[in-house]
């Protein structure tokens, strides 16, 4: 049977789950809370890719992607990952920036080695977590006043939640605050989200600065035939295959070239935490052929040319013969 093992590391919790190599179902599980950041990482043999899913409350029952709830796995859409070249893959996944609400309670995140969704699993290799998502906590001093937080990012104009809930964009100032521990999460289009918790106390100003990193992922390239010259936006990357590691957010130029073969190009754009794939089957130039040449056709001045030499022998023989006579 193929071998699939997951590893599930929650790292705001610094807690660390093994999943055993058989393919039933896991019943253990983890709780973590919305906004922590969930490293899932393992082994698969059996194929290049492994295909996530989640199923839980009030989610689809065929599964939904790890990034968006609307898209359902039973209509083709997952959270695909790459395997490397030593059998292993990793993904992290931001439970405080999916797109769609995630209701308290507990889930199931399904790891497969094929595109097959909860109703079509038989014949697949597959490995379940329960994961338990909750609120973040607050933790309330003793009374003595309300408090404000200065929250600001770098670059600015990140969107602010507060405990889950929007509070608007940065600079951001909020005043009248309970004391307490609160969950602030910051997030930007083409950045990593950025969270933090944020203790406020009655009568003083939280600073908070969060300096937000742009959102990368990587591309696999690969050609047929191999050894062909990899440019990204004009620039030589390597050759085919190749792993290009840290590519920034936004639609980027792959160029192929190899000798004897028509230049290829692709516009690709990353993923956030995927490695996607980018296959080219590049076409062999036409063989070509030297023309073939003809003697050229005699023209009339040519054959004019030895005929006047003729005439004017002709003549010069009767002169000749002319002047010897009158002697």
């Amino acid at each position: 049977m193929p071998l699939l093992k997951t590893v599930i590391i929650i790292a705001m919790l610094a807690a660390v789950l093994l999943v055993p190599s058989c393919c039933a179902n896991i019943g253990a599980g983890i709780r973590t809370t919305m906004g922590d950041e969930v490293v899932l990482s393992g082994t698969c043999t059996s194929s290049p890719f492994v295909y996530i899913f989640l199923t839980g409350p009030n989610l689809p029952e065929n599964g939904v992607t790890l990034q968006d709830v609307s898209k359902r796995a039973d209509r083709g859409y997952f959270t695909k990952v790459s395997v490397d070249g030593d059998d292993r893959w990793n993904y992290r996944w931001h439970t405080g920036s999916i797109n769609g609400r995630l209701d308290e309670g507990t889930y199931t995140i399904w790891v497969v080695d094929a595109p097959n969704d909860r109703s079509r699993l038989a014949s697949a290799d597959y490995k379940t977590i329960s994961v338990t998502l909750g609120k973040p906590s607050i933790t309330v001093d003793t009374p003595g006043g309300t408090g404000s937080m200065d929250l600001k990012s770098d670059p600015d104009g990140a969107s602010v939640t507060v405990n889950g809930e929007s509070r608007g964009k940065t600079p951001l100032r909020l005043g009248s605050l309970r004391p307490g521990t609160y969950m602030v999460a910051f997030s930007l289009p083409g950045y990593r989200t950025s969270s933090a918790q944020v203790t406020v106390q009655g009568g003083a100003v939280s600073e908070v600065t969060a300096k937000l990193g742009p959102e990368t992922g990587s591309f696999f390239v690969n050609s047929t035939p191999a050894g062909a010259r990899v440019l990204v936006d004009g620039a030589a990357a390597g050759f085919t295959p190749l792993i290009l590691e840290n590519i920034t957010a936004g639609s980027h130029t792959i160029t192929l070239e190899k000798d004897g073969y028509a230049a290829a190009t692709r516009q690709v754009t990353p993923a956030s935490g995927l490695r996607v794939p980018v296959d080219v089957a590049l076409e062999p130039l036409p063989a070509t052929t030297a023309p073939a040449t003809t003697a050229p056709a005699p023209t009339r001045a040519s054959g004019l040319l030895p005929a006047l030499a003729g005439a004017l022998l002709t003549v010069f023989i009767a002169l000749a013969c002319r002047n010897s006579r009158y002697r």
